[in-house]
């Protein structure tokens, strides 16, 4: 693991800094994950200031988990005040979530990070046409489905967040949202999907990159914990503002825009990686 300057270990405190604060407001605002944000911004960070190396993108998507659970753990409980979580749903689902997030951090333990970037790029792609194409309310089915259904599905959320970084409202509330459920319901139960997916897959990260070469300093495994502690404490504080904000401004706008942002930031890193 590499040294920073002075200098450096400023302006890289200041990006996770920004980093955190934007994806708080952005998790609040549209339900999705701070990870579209904290990945893209830690990668380039450790790029541009050359700390670190081949593992700088697993350590960012790894330190972008471990915020994910004290973030989730926060926005779950709030939306439990207010009788929005499908208790049900979060019971059967979960240990599927979770073992999905474990098999996602294996995989990523053994891909490259040309690789990464790849699926990093294209799941980004796919949340971004979802947002920006797709009306809010369109449905594919009636209900969530049981049985297998529920178990490749489960695990298939998981796994990719977990290779993404980001927590369950985007994959989790974009399903129950096609599958017929309430928006507000969809965001509120896919938030304990968040729990689940940052807790497993932030072991199977530290596990899995614990002797990896090329990561930036205090890191464990694959999960810089200055990054983490920092990011995912300023996450959990400014999320209730992102959510205030989105009952007083034009959320259509606004989802169109962010989709445009998150097109721009698959491409920048899967060019930057390869």
């Amino acid at each position: 693991m590499t040294a920073l300057t002075l200098s450096d270990a400023l302006v890289l405190l200041a990006a996770m800094a920004g980093a955190g604060v934007f994806a708080g407001v952005i998790a609040g605002l549209f339900g999705v994950g701070g990870g579209t944000v904290i990945v893209p911004v830690l990668f380039y960070a450790f790029e541009v200031l050359g700390v670190g190396g081949e593992s700088n993108l697993h350590v960012a998507v790894g330190s972008s988990l471990l915020t994910i659970v004290a973030t989730s753990w926060r926005s779950l409980a709030a939306h439990r005040q207010h009788g929005a979580v499908d208790e049900a749903v979060l019971k059967t689902w979960i240990p599927w979530v979770g073992f999905g997030a474990l098999v996602g951090a294996f995989v990523a333990g053994i891909t490259s990070m040309e690789g990464l970037a790849i699926v990093y790029g294209i799941c980004l792609a796919l949340i971004a046409a979802q947002m920006g194409l797709l009306p809010e309310r369109i449905t594919l089915r009636s209900d969530l489905p049981q049985g297998w259904g529920r178990r490749g599905a489960g695990t298939g959320i998981g796994l990719l967040s977990a290779m993404m970084g980001i927590g369950g409202g985007s994959f989790g509330g974009m399903l129950m949202t096609l599958c017929g459920r309430p928006i507000h319901q969809a965001v509120a139960t896919a938030s304990g999907f968040g729990m689940a997916i940052g807790a497993a897959a932030t072991v199977g990260f530290v596990i899995f990159g614990w002797d990896a070469p090329g990561r930036p300093p205090l890191s464990l495994g694959y999960v810089n914990l200055p990054a983490a502690l920092i990011m995912g404490v300023l996450t959990a504080l400014t999320a209730p503002f992102g959510a205030r904000l989105a009952h007083r401004l034009d959320r259509r706008v606004l989802r169109k825009a962010f989709a445009f942002y998150l097109l721009l930031t698959a491409l920048s890193v899967v060019l930057k990686a390869l």
